[in-house]
């Protein structure tokens, strides 16, 4: 995620914090600071850190849950909203995707309730308006905030944990992709009335309807591009009439091909057609602006890319695609040749066709009220 600076790693999982994180703290200390100066300026700061301990506690309690299912968290960034765990896939077992998406919320149950049996501390949902003043003791607020998150997590909508529970519970009567899709409607509606209850009472929950609305909606289409590329070959999706740069070609030859043609990635190769990296648009637009023409694409390309082949799963590229956020993965052969390019625009063509072509009268793997 952009934006974000890395803090430490925990058991080979990155934790990073996002610079808006900062800005909040800026904002907690100086609301703090404007009733009672240094001192509860400090002591609010001290309540973020906390909070956010615990909210890296949640995301911890989803990755370490995923990693005895065998998936790998490689990063959690905290944010001012709350955090994100990035694992690398979503199980396909509604079972474990169950124990997963609830083992978040289950941690800040078990912190809510060391604070109130353990260290006797009263909670009520009536701190929740005062969190960002120091009119309510410092432990108070954390047991109460932690019951909070707890159940906002769980509501039924996506991205939130409960929207996860939901999917994985329809998961166990039904299609995976068509149990997304239900929740996906379920997690829009939800958006819907957060929206309409915040228009008359408090904005901030339009600025959640939004959030939840958008998360809903992405999941649905990932699992619609997951339904449909399973089962197919890479083939089925790569580009093969592909533009590729040598490695000493220039930002300036990068960006007259990038004119000439309407590619938007390109493929550094060394003579063998082995590839060394991946030129982005976007990449090759800051570098024009940031380092001038001269510059070797070799300086700027991205070179972390996993390759695929051409008979790999396409499901199971398009995961690697999502896992390393980049739009492009190369295509090579058993030698490592550059044979293709798959793109994300590609995958979406794809999904259009196949669309197409399953209401032309051709059979879908999904059942037929799926069809969204």
């Amino acid at each position: 995620m952009r934006w974000s600076i890395k803090l430490a790693r925990i058991g080979g999982i990155e934790l990073k914090i996002h610079l808006t994180f900062l800005i909040f703290l800026v904002w907690i200390g100086f609301t703090y600071y404007a009733v009672g100066g240094p001192a509860l300026a400090r002591q609010g700061v001290v309540f973020i850190v906390l909070l956010f301990a615990c909210v890296l506690l949640h995301e911890l309690g989803h990755a370490l849950t995923a990693r005895a299912f065998g998936i790998r968290t490689p990063d959690i960034t905290l944010l001012p909203i709350g955090g994100v765990a990035r694992m690398e896939r979503i199980p396909r077992d509604p079972k474990q995707e169950l124990l997963i998406a609830i083992a978040g919320p289950l941690v800040n149950v078990v912190i809510a309730l060391v604070l109130i049996l353990a260290l006797n501390v009263h909670a009520s949902f009536s701190d929740l308006g005062d969190v960002n003043t120091p009119r309510v003791a410092l432990l108070q607020k954390l047991a109460t905030v932690n019951i909070f998150l707890a159940l906002f997590n769980l509501i039924p909508a996506f991205p939130m944990d409960g929207g996860r529970v939901l999917r994985a519970i329809l998961a166990m009567r039904m299609d995976y992709a068509w149990a997304t899709q239900v929740a996906a409607r379920v997690g829009q509606g939800v958006a819907f009335i957060f929206g309409l209850v915040g228009l008359f009472y408090n904005p901030l929950l339009i600025f959640i309807a939004l959030f939840v609305y958008l998360g809903a909606t992405q999941e649905a289409s990932l699992a619609q591009i997951k339904d449909v590329s399973a089962g197919l070959p890479v083939a089925e999706a790569m580009v093969t009439r592909v533009e590729t740069l040598p490695a000493n070609a220039t930002i300036e030859q990068a960006s007259e091909l990038l004119l000439r043609t309407s590619q938007h990635e390109f493929p550094v190769i060394d003579e063998e057609r082995h590839v060394l990296g991946i030129l982005a648009r976007d990449d090759l637009i800051a570098a024009v602006r940031q380092r001038g023409g001269d510059t070797l694409v070799s300086e700027v390309m991205r070179r972390d890319l996993p390759a695929v082949r051409p008979e790999d799963h396409l499901d199971e590229a398009f995961a690697k695609m999502q896992e390393c956020g980049y739009p492009v993965l190369p295509v090579v052969d058993a030698s490592g040749r550059l044979v293709g390019l798959l793109t994300t625009e590609n995958v979406g063509e794809m999904m259009v066709m196949k669309s197409v072509r399953t209401k032309g009268g051709r059979a879908s793997r999904r059942p037929a009220h799926a069809q969204g």
